[in-house]
């Protein structure tokens, strides 16, 4: 399952290096999010500048990448993040990932800055820095057309538009044309480091441990993918349905999670994309489920063909803002993608800008000409540009919204309300498209998360429309009825504690989450056996929950070693004060506090979240006890 190499390249002296995978390592840490974990925490001091030469940014498949487990598509990109200043962590599928794994290598650790601008070609064992003045400054899709006419058809490649080249703190890496990186600001790292792009091309295929029986279980896993009930729904319509059925439990974050609730969803829903937009779904590598979108807007301002936004996208740039103009909620997530931002940091910024300027708190002289009326399609779509462009009051926001209020708040005459209260942020990330009054395991999740506001990390789906009979399997049925109720906080440490586990080791071993967790089509045993006959490892299910424990500490000691506690694990008082106005959420606040009491006690973490000397040591991370100070050499 392993290429069994990590390419070190330090841009700085062009230097290229290519390390074996030590045996303990794989162990451990699997792949992808946990090698990344290990490796930064190993390789990086505390305090430094997430945009200077001492960060690493780390490209990372895992075991199952490439092969023909479901979904086996994944990548991880971390490093230190320059948005939250703390553990910077961004996932994206396609075939770049599987395609470095048939070159010879699991990985990438990129080091140093370079003087120039630069690509990495990787073709099998031909490994260079070339040159990329001439591709500075082009979008993703310039950027990939010019490598691949230049290199060949075969090479997939992963890159950062002008939003990273211009270091916005929203920069995202794009790879296969709308497969993105997103969150955590990490094409801002990959822009400060003059790296526009990673070519790579693979012809070297995997091996596995047990030849005999690897079709057969790969056979059963893929049948039993395709025989979920879901799996009809998720071909035709994407994530994009998503709009309509989280509108209709009142979690759909609208007029920047003033509500939960948007009376014109359906406008910007998956039924209409469906029915007027779609010219067929797109699948990444080993995918069953195409869950990818590739539309098409005919004609008029917004005309394009190409990638279709997914539920996040439509949510941020959409009912976020107020917005139900689904042609240019399209066409606004095209440029994210043509420019290289995180459309969900975008389209939070813009409509926290959007509440600012209807409470009369943005200075003219910060937004010029710009009309931020909710629901302004064209403002919302020029301002994608700015941003990217660091033009006028996009330099502002490319800044994130936490900073960006801190800008607006300085530029106010003393006495103004601060703008601080309207950003909905975890960690100075912003809150993703989920309205977390809807459904109390998400608000937690958000909260614990080490990159802040991520639905993600835990993503808690089984108490989102009362999976009961999954809830039964996977937590036992002595918590229910309560752990099924979205609205309660009753056993939601639990929860999201349990889930946090699988959820890192689903992102170790390189394969998606749709499907394996929305709700839990495959399970620990399922990834145990293909671990058996794609690596020879022998895991039981405790132990593969022991290694996304493992990687979850570590994460957490990484922010703690930045000065992150429990008061960095807070909701913004809108949603923890202020009732949900309406849909059945209404009235309903989130009891952070709460929940937090029982996931500490879970974790093994003391009251300031910080974890037990007895907790590191159970999971063999003990060395984090002893490394507050600057890092100490090579994993």
């Amino acid at each position: 399952g392993y290429a069994g190499k990590i390419l070190w390249v330090n841009l700085s002296t062009g230097e290229v290096r290519k390390e074996e995978i030590p045996d303990e390592l794989a162990e451990k840490y699997l792949g992808g999010a946990g090698f990344c974990s290990k490796i930064l925490y190993d390789e990086l001091a505390p305090g430094i500048h997430p945009l200077g030469p001492e960060n690493k940014l780390v490209f990372m498949t895992g075991p199952l990448t490439g092969t023909l487990f479901p979904q086996a598509s994944r990548y991880v990109v971390a490093a230190k993040s320059p948005l939250t200043d703390g553990w910077g962590e961004a996932h994206a599928a396609g075939h770049w990932g599987p395609e470095l794994k048939f070159a010879g290598y699991d990985g990438i650790v990129f080091e140093g800055i370079s003087p120039e601008p630069v690509y990495l070609l990787v073709h099998d064992d031909e490994v260079k820095l070339l040159p990329a003045k001439d591709l500075w400054g082009r979008t993703t899709h310039e950027t990939e057309d010019a490598l691949r006419a230049k290199h060949g058809r075969d090479f997939r490649v992963a890159s950062i538009g002008p939003a990273g080249e211009n270091l916005c703190r929203m920069a995202c890496i794009v790879n296969d044309r709308g497969r993105t990186a997103a969150r955590s600001g990490l094409g801002a790292v990959m822009g400060a480091k003059r790296l526009k792009a990673i070519a790579v091309r693979g012809t070297k295929g995997l091996r596995v441990a047990e030849r005999e029986r690897y079709l057969e279980v790969m056979r059963r896993l893929n049948r039993k993918m395709r025989a979920d009930p879901f799996m009809p729904s998720r071909v035709k319509y994407g994530t994009s349905i998503l709009i309509e059925m989280m509108n209709e439990i009142g979690r759909l974050p609208t007029y920047n999670l003033r509500s939960g609730v948007f009376h014109r969803a359906e406008r910007i829903g998956g039924e209409r994309m469906n029915a007027e937009y779609l010219v067929k779904p797109r699948a990444c590598f080993a995918c069953v489920q195409r869950c990818g979108r590739f539309v098409r807007i005919e004609g008029g301002e917004y005309a394009f063909v190409g990638g279709g936004p997914e539920f996040e996208c439509l949510c941020s740039l959409g009912s976020r803002c107020g917005c139900d103009d689904l042609e240019a909620v399209m066409y606004a997530n095209h440029l994210c993608n043509l420019y290289g931002l995180d459309a969900i940091g975008t389209g939070a910024a813009i409509a926290w800008a959007m509440e600012c300027y209807e409470l009369g708190l943005l200075p003219k002289k910060l937004i010029g000409d710009l009309d931020l009326s909710w629901g302004n399609a064209a403002t919302i779509v020029r301002l994608v540009e700015m941003i990217a462009k660091r033009q006028g009051f996009g330099d502002v926001l490319a800044e994130g919204t936490y900073r960006a209020a801190e800008v607006v708040d300085s530029h106010n005459p003393p006495g103004t309300p601060s703008t601080r209260k309207y950003v909905m942020h975890v960690k100075k990330q912003d809150i993703a498209s989920q309205e977390p009054r809807g459904q109390k395991s998400m608000g937690l999740g958000m909260v614990t998360a080490p990159r802040g506001a991520d639905h993600l990390y835990a993503f808690p789906v089984l108490d989102e429309i009362g999976f009961e009979d999954k809830i039964k399997e996977w937590y036992g049925e002595e918590y229910l009825p309560e752990i099924a109720d979205k609205l309660s906080p009753i056993h939601k440490g639990f929860m999201v504690c349990t889930n946090e586990h699988f959820s890192c080791l689903v992102e170790a071993v390189g394969v998606c989450k749709y499907g394996t967790m929305v709700p839990p089509c495959l399970d620990y045993y399922d990834i145990a056996e293909a671990l058996r006959v794609t690596c020879g490892f022998d895991f039981t299910k405790e132990e593969l929950a022991l290694v996304g424990e493992r990687i979850v500490n570590l994460n957490r000691m990484f922010n703690v070693r930045e000065g992150f506690s429990r008061k960095d694990d807070a909701l913004p008082e809108r949603l923890t004060k202020e009732p949900a106005p309406e849909g059945p959420p209404k009235g309903q606040v989130v009891e952070i506090d709460y929940m937090l009491e029982e996931y500490y006690r879970l974790r093994g973490w003391d009251e300031n979240g910080i974890p037990k000397r007895e907790t590191l040591e159970r999971l063999g991370l003990e060395f984090t006890l002893a490394s507050s100070g600057a890092a100490g050499g090579r994993w």
